[in-house]
């Protein structure tokens, strides 16, 4: 697949000031920019990596696929079917999964969740995340309101007369908006420059991820083992009749990366064939092997008069869930949506009050996940044989009540409450 986006040039537009601009052009940014379009607002999106149409491999391969992807929960499919996104995410590859298997690595506790339980198609959709931003591009680069800044980067930005944004970029030129938003990762320039606080620990973690050719099909289940030394995660990605590929999210102690980075593939493999009991037979082979380290991070405030932050940029979260994108994703609906009622009744997209209402909306149900999936880390990496007891016993338990499970479920993707 080749997505054929405008080329991106390089210079300044002729307009000065911005209803909204949007800094960082990553998953979360650019689904911002595309829920903002045909709305009357004039919309910038900044983005420091150079963009062009990248042909994307057909052939399905350890090394043909992204090492990083998303666990999409079906409200996100929604979002991004209703942005115009999905097509071509699903012409091109994504892999639907309706089975989750969990299970102890220290006891005999396993917990199974099927789509069917709660009657939908799927609990969600594996995809790339450059297959999603390459999917959003697409849209963005054919929006006449908005305006793509790329290459630059944001070096500076400071609130002026008039409670609007003044953004300093690497060319030299400035702009204004009535709103920025950081949509610019976990180490966000923005958030540092404006004086956002945050509460931050490091888990002494990396997650180590890559793609694997596994002997046995992924029977299209997310599988999951806790070890004492970190969860980790095989995601199911398409396949053929013949190979059979999952994405790993493996998360370790510090002093266990370094080794399983250094070795050779074959025991490599081995390692994690051993990891994860063989529940998917040998594995055959593996793709570029990257680690990052994992930190949870959140910001006290996510808005200031003129500034909102979103995604990472707001808050980091452990991966065991894979809820990361679609927490920010939430983010941007909810954020939008307040963009477009305050504008919509006259007021500034800047404006506190109404950015307030994004905050109270987002931030508890973010702090609740953020605080769930932190608790299940903890729980899970703790070997002393009462709670080794517990949390098997909890597992079991869990598994027999199906009212209890079914919300489980639910909450999970997104479709309940």
């Amino acid at each position: 697949m080749r997505l054929g986006w405008r080329r991106w040039v390089n210079f300044m537009v002729d307009a000065r000031h911005y209803d909204v601009v949007i800094s960082g052009a990553g998953i979360v940014g650019a689904t911002l920019a595309l829920a903002l379009r045909d709305r009357g607002l004039t919309v910038a999106l900044i983005e420091a990596r150079a963009l062009s149409a990248i042909p994307l491999p057909t052939e399905p391969g350890p090394e043909g696929f992204d090492s990083r992807v998303s666990a999409l929960t079906p409200r996100s499919r929604m979002q991004l079917e209703k942005l115009g996104v999905w097509p071509a995410i699903e012409q091109y590859r994504s892999c639907a999964y309706h089975h989750m298997t969990v299970w102890d690595a220290q006891g005999t506790g396993e917990i199974e969740f099927d789509a069917r339980e709660v009657d939908v198609a799927a609990l969600g959709h594996i995809v790339e995340n450059r297959v999603i931003t390459l999917a959003l591009m697409e849209l963005v680069g054919g929006a006449r309101d908005i305006t793509v800044l790329c290459p630059h980067s944001l070096t500076a930005c400071e609130r002026i007369e008039g409670g609007m944004m003044q953004i300093s970029l690497d060319s030299g030129d400035c702009i204004s908006a009535d709103l920025l938003v950081a949509a610019d990762g976990a180490l966000s320039p923005i958030r540092e420059l404006m004086a956002f606080e945050t509460r931050e620990w490091d888990y002494g973690h990396r997650a180590l991820v890559t793609t694997v050719q596994l002997q046995h099909p992924h029977q299209n289940t997310a599988w999951q083992r806790f070890l004492p030394s970190g969860p980790l995660a095989l995601l199911p990605l398409p396949s053929t009749e013949s190979a059979y590929f999952c994405s790993i999210v493996w998360s370790l102690d510090e002093d266990l990366v370094e080794d399983l980075l250094a070795c050779d593939e074959a025991d490599f493999c081995r390692q994690l064939g051993e990891a994860s009991e063989y529940r998917l037979g040998n594995v055959l082979g593996c793709g570029g092997r990257f680690a990052f380290p994992l930190r949870q991070r959140h910001a006290v405030d996510y808005v200031q008069a003129g500034v909102a932050l979103v995604g990472d940029a707001a808050h980091t979260i452990h991966p065991l869930a894979g809820q990361g994108v679609n927490l920010g994703l939430q983010d941007v609906a909810a954020l939008a949506e307040e963009i477009l009622a305050a504008t919509g009744a006259g007021d500034s997209a800047g404006s506190l009050i109404n950015l307030r209402r994004y905050q109270r909306r987002r931030k508890g149900e973010n702090l609740l996940m953020m605080a769930a999936m932190d608790g299940f880390k903890r729980l899970f990496e703790r070997p002393a044989l009462p709670l080794r007891w517990l949390r098997n016993a909890g597992m079991r338990g869990v598994g027999r009540m199906g009212p209890v499970k079914r919300q489980l479920i639910k909450h999970a993707m997104g479709i309940g409450p």
